[in-house]
């Protein structure tokens, strides 16, 4: 007998299994289940109906629970990840009640769980994430780079790097590069991209400077626009002391780095006030960019925000934010201010060479082919690689490796369109 059972409980529980297995199924002896459970034996008989009428109940509860599951995995599961997200990065910008209402909507929970499982693809790159921790925490890869070197009128921090050849002239002054990296305008540090700084000074033989700049919420896109203006306005200053040329410069970026490029270099040729740049200083730095590469660049905010809104993270997203607010999304995009250029400072703008990959999700390729097409019709130099089977990191995360799948194929458009700029043979 089980214990914690009085016989006559037991009794009890007995007497009630028969009377209920025989109205049911006319049995005269005890169901070997009740029996099981309570006395811990096994029925010996080879046809039992009390059994048989437990096992399709089982069987009911098991089709049941499934739906149930079910249920739980394709309904509860989405909600859950949706909620969890806008409740870390932001609500949708609604009065009252309706900010939620908008957030439960059933697409927006669809498009924000496929949204975040896209992000699952991002752990492929554990691997090279404790590469450059561990390469930009060592101590002995100083001699390849000079860190935190402090610059501009918020005192951010870049890190330089030297070419092969450093050191072995002093009468030989190189080009510098200045990349400047993405992360829709709300993360990103400059750590990150030690690596991609080593092997584009390999690659290009040249200086390469990698600034911070004020992210999302520390500053808005003026305030990044400002650092990047001043982080040129420091390289003109210093060339002499790092041997790099002054009047050299490429400016190289990625997603949002590749738009705050592009705005930095409109804002030097319309010489804009809100830089709080002397004039003098604008022109010279005008004069020194010698062209813009973009990798899966954003032109056009407005389109950029119509892409975001289809896939349900404009809400979520830095960038509305960043450029406080959708009033001044025409403001801040690339292609309206070339289109309000006079003549004469439309001659000043620099090439451009445009690298995008078909298979990018998150900067639609259209993003670049439409600036292409603008640069044409306004008669400005414009380079256009499409990269096939390339997505939105791979363009960049790529070149930190030699041994990476899309190192060779990018460097070398690169490389090609980089010689063009400068004269190099």
């Amino acid at each position: 007998m089980p214990k914690g059972k009085s016989p006559e409980l037991t009794l009890a529980v007995l007497i009630s299994a028969r009377k209920e297995l025989t109205y049911a199924g006319g049995l005269s002896n005890s169901c070997c289940a009740e029996v099981s459970y309570l006395t811990g034996t096994k029925c010996l008989k080879r046809k039992c109906p009390g059994a048989e009428t437990h096992r399709l109940m089982a069987g009911l509860e098991y089709h049941m629970s499934l739906p149930l599951v079910v249920g739980v995995v394709l309904v509860g599961l989405p909600y859950s990840i949706s909620v969890a997200v806008q409740w870390i990065y932001g609500w949708p910008d609604k009065p009252g009640c309706k900010k939620y209402i908008e957030a439960l909507k059933p697409r927006r929970i669809y498009c924000l769980t496929r949204a975040v499982f896209e992000t699952l693809k991002y752990l492929q790159y554990g691997r090279l994430y404790f590469q450059w921790k561990s390469w930009y925490k060592n101590s002995g890869n100083c001699k390849y780079y000079e860190k935190g070197i402090t610059f501009g009128r918020r005192g951010n921090k870049l890190d330089l790097y030297y070419p092969p050849n450093v050191g072995k002239s002093e009468d030989l002054t190189v080009p510098l590069v200045v990349f400047i990296y993405g992360g829709a305008w709300g993360s990103g540090e400059r750590s990150i991209y030690c690596l991609l700084a080593k092997q584009m000074a390999e690659e290009l033989n040249a200086t390469v400077i990698c600034p911070d700049y004020c992210i999302y919420p520390k500053g808005n896109v003026l305030g990044m626009v400002q650092d990047i203006a001043d982080c040129l306005v420091w390289a003109q200053e210093s060339g002499q002391k790092f041997n790099f040329s002054k009047d050299n410069i490429v400016l190289i970026g990625h997603s949002a780095g590749a738009h705050l490029c592009t705005l930095t270099t409109l804002f030097l040729i319309d010489t804009r006030d809100e830089l709080f740049i002397e004039t003098s200083k604008q022109r010279n730095l005008t004069r020194a960019i010698r062209g813009v590469i973009g990798l899966s660049g954003v032109y056009n905010i407005m389109d950029h925000y119509e892409h975001e809104r289809k896939r349900a993270v404009e809400y979520i997203s830095s960038m509305h934010k960043a450029m406080n607010g959708v009033k001044n999304f025409v403001y801040y995009s690339p292609t309206h201010l070339l289109k309000q250029l006079s003549q004469d400072k439309m001659s000043r703008v620099p090439p451009f060479i445009l690298l995008h990959g078909t298979s990018d999700v998150i900067v639609p390729v259209e993003s670049s082919t439409k600036f292409s097409e603008l640069l044409n019709s306004l008669s400005v130099k414009v380079s256009l690689y499409l990269l096939p089977r390339v997505d939105h990191t791979e363009i960049v995360t790529d070149l930190m490796a030699p041994g990476r799948r899309f190192y060779h194929p990018v460097y070398s458009c690169i490389k090609q369109e980089y010689r063009k700029l400068l004269g190099i043979c």
